[in-house]
């Protein structure tokens, strides 16, 4: 007789309570159900790990995508941008006659110790609210600041123009070249010696 009979006939006559059983019954139940959530908990785990390294590897191949209201040409505009880590930018809207516009830039900025560094988003959408002359091709040459559209066409003398411009909480004070870049600054006109 092995050691198993031996036991199951010394235990034959001790019966356990019909509660204590099936309550042993549940803890011990392995079936189909309970074999299946641990295999529903690795899958979700290998999808939200699969799942988050795309995100990141588009976030960092592609950029950061967002739509905001900047101020074009005197309007205000709906315009979708993406911000790129190598201090670039891209962006579209709609132009006031339903045209597609492609629009992009950026650069770099310099560190204290030299050292180049890309631009930041803060620093590119200061610059995308920085005044922008137009030279039409009717002739005429305009600013445009936030809401205004000024026409500066007369101003110029010697193919230098001089114009103050404000949005409301900030001053500049702009030098323009004839078709050859302007200048700013909030403090005083800028010398038309020190652009260009």
């Amino acid at each position: 007789m092995t050691n198993r009979e031996k036991y199951k006939q010394a235990f034959s006559a001790v019966h356990i309570s019909d509660s204590f059983y099936l309550e042993v019954k549940k803890m011990t139940n392995t079936s189909r159900k309970q074999k299946i959530n641990p295999l529903v908990a690795c899958i979700a785990a290998c999808v939200l790990l699969v799942g988050g390294s795309t995100v990141a590897y588009a976030a960092d191949l592609g950029g950061i995508q967002r739509t905001i209201q900047l101020w074009i040409q005197g309007d205000q505009t709906e315009v979708i941008i993406d911000f790129n880590a190598d201090g670039s930018y891209g962006m579209a809207y709609s132009d006031s006659e339903g045209n597609e516009i492609q629009q992009g830039g950026g650069g770099v900025a310099f560190n204290s110790d030299g050292s180049e560094r890309p631009l930041t988003e803060d620093e590119i959408l200061d610059h995308l609210d920085d005044p922008d002359v137009r030279y039409e091709d009717d002739g005429s040459v305009w600013i445009y600041y936030f809401d205004q559209k000024i026409n500066i066409t007369d101003k110029f003398n010697d193919q230098v123009c001089y114009v103050q411009v404000s949005n409301g909480s900030e001053t500049l004070y702009m030098t323009i070249k004839y078709q050859n870049g302007w200048s700013s600054s909030p403090n005083k006109y800028p010398s038309v010696s020190s652009f260009n």
